[in-house]
């Protein structure tokens, strides 16, 4: 890992929280993920099961953590168990976790190699009448590969018939949800390193580049500063790419005149972060650009301002599509016989601001949390307003990552990252 050690007292704090909210006499696993083939013998980077290392810090492959609150040796209350390592290991593969860098790491103190797994788990699911499965139950979930947390729940439920189950992923979606503020300094850090690929880029942008080329800044920077890299596959799409809502290949000329709409996000330590900007690559917007720009940016700060404990999620995005509504009302893009004549199921704003405003980050870039539940303090929400207009060749996107607080106003995590049109075009022209 290139990122700095976490303090283990945040995985025991997460462990804590998930067992107090456990069954009597239940116990629950977490597998990590696969490594993933792409053919021959290349394997895709190795990425870590995010509610694995949520409860436990540990970030290699082959990793098992139990937790049984109720084993009647105190021992085995939290288990970890890893791939032995070896020196053999070691030269062809690198330093993998010895049980006492493990504990270590995570602070569970009882750590066994995975090949002991069989015989300890055969033991304690006699103690026990529930076993928590960890399934994906995420709203934007479409997996189609079965995993290495499914191999072991369908192995599981055909050796133990007659236990009880239960799932982890409602108890997760609420821990996960609410970030501690070690978790909000990581997110801080991410977000830092996105501020400095997005200066980087202000400074290398004009007309001829091509897409690639912003892209390849930002990973120069991303890299530079301990960094995996992109938290999820980056957008630079200028022009009309803009008007496509996931533009990923990043393989067209920037025109002077046009627009170029950033959406990317440093991870830093398995967190996300979470960034649109919309910048001119002559350094210079043009007035209608700047009106539309300046347009999504008021709604995106209005938006922030509803981003209080309390506000529920639905309501939320109804509210915002009344600021755009009158935002393209004011750039002429609305009349009123649009909106008087809408479908209430597809507002008119729609054609032009298409998706949601916010969702959930953390871990995953679209975290978990409980969409139909109210907002909470410490929970971190993305704010990202957009107008597309294909017509006139541009779209615009603004975004930033912010954190719930209890009292007073959000907290940008991205407050520091140019957005003013006025500042964006004094940076690049300087």
């Amino acid at each position: 890992m290139k990122y700095h050690p976490i303090d283990s007292n945040l995985f025991i704090k997460n462990r804590k929280n998930f067992m107090a909210q456990m069954k009597p006499k239940s116990l629950a696993v977490f597998n990590s993920n696969d490594i993933y083939p792409i053919g021959a013998d290349s394997t895709m980077p190795f990425q870590q099961s995010r509610d694995l290392f949520y409860l436990s810090g540990v970030d290699q492959d082959k990793s098992m953590l139990l937790l049984f609150p109720d084993a009647v040796e105190e021992k085995h209350r939290e288990i970890l168990f890893l791939t032995e390592t070896n020196d053999h290991i070691a030269v062809w593969e690198g330093e993998k976790l010895t049980k006492e860098k493990a504990t270590e790491t995570t602070g569970v103190k009882t750590v066994y190699w995975l090949k002991e797994f069989d015989k300890i788990f055969f033991e304690l699911m006699t103690q026990a009448d529930t076993i928590y499965f960890n399934t994906n139950e995420h709203y934007r979930a479409n997996v189609e590969t079965e995993t290495r947390e499914d191999r072991f729940i369908k192995k599981t439920k055909a050796q133990f018939p007659a236990h009880s189950w239960a799932k982890s992923n409602p108890i997760l979606q609420r821990l996960r949800s609410v970030k501690d503020p070690i978790e909000l300094d990581i997110m801080q850090q991410a977000c830092n390193i996105t501020e400095k690929g997005f200066r980087r880029i202000l400074d290398f942008v004009k007309p001829g580049v091509m897409e690639y080329e912003i892209e390849a800044e930002f990973m120069h920077e991303f890299l530079s500063n301990r960094s995996r890299g992109f938290a999820y596959t980056p957008i630079v799409a200028s022009g009309k790419n803009a008007c496509v809502l996931h533009y990923i290949e990043n393989n067209q000329q920037c025109k002077d005149g046009e627009l170029i709409l950033l959406d990317v996000g440093a991870e830093y330590a398995n967190y996300s972060s979470d960034m649109s900007r919309t910048i001119p690559v002559s350094g210079k917007f043009t007035k209608r650009q700047k009106e539309v720009y300046n347009a999504v940016n008021r709604v995106k700060n209005d938006a922030t301002k509803m981003l209080v404990p309390g506000t529920l999620w639905k309501e939320y995005h109804e509210e915002v599509g009344k600021l755009m509504t009158s935002e393209l009302l004011g750039l002429g893009i609305l009349d009123k016989a649009d909106v008087k004549n809408e479908d209430p199921d597809w507002p008119a704003y729609k054609k032009y601001f298409m998706h949601g405003t916010s969702h959930h980050i953390g871990l995953d870039t679209h975290d978990y949390g409980i969409l139909w539940e109210p907002m909470q303090a410490n929970q971190v929400f993305t704010v990202e307003p957009g107008i597309y207009l294909p017509d006139e060749g541009f779209g615009i996107r603004l975004e930033d990552d912010v954190v719930i607080k209890e009292n007073g106003e959000p907290h940008n995590l991205m407050r520091n990252i140019p957005i003013e049109a006025d500042e964006i075009e004094e940076i690049m022209n300087k």
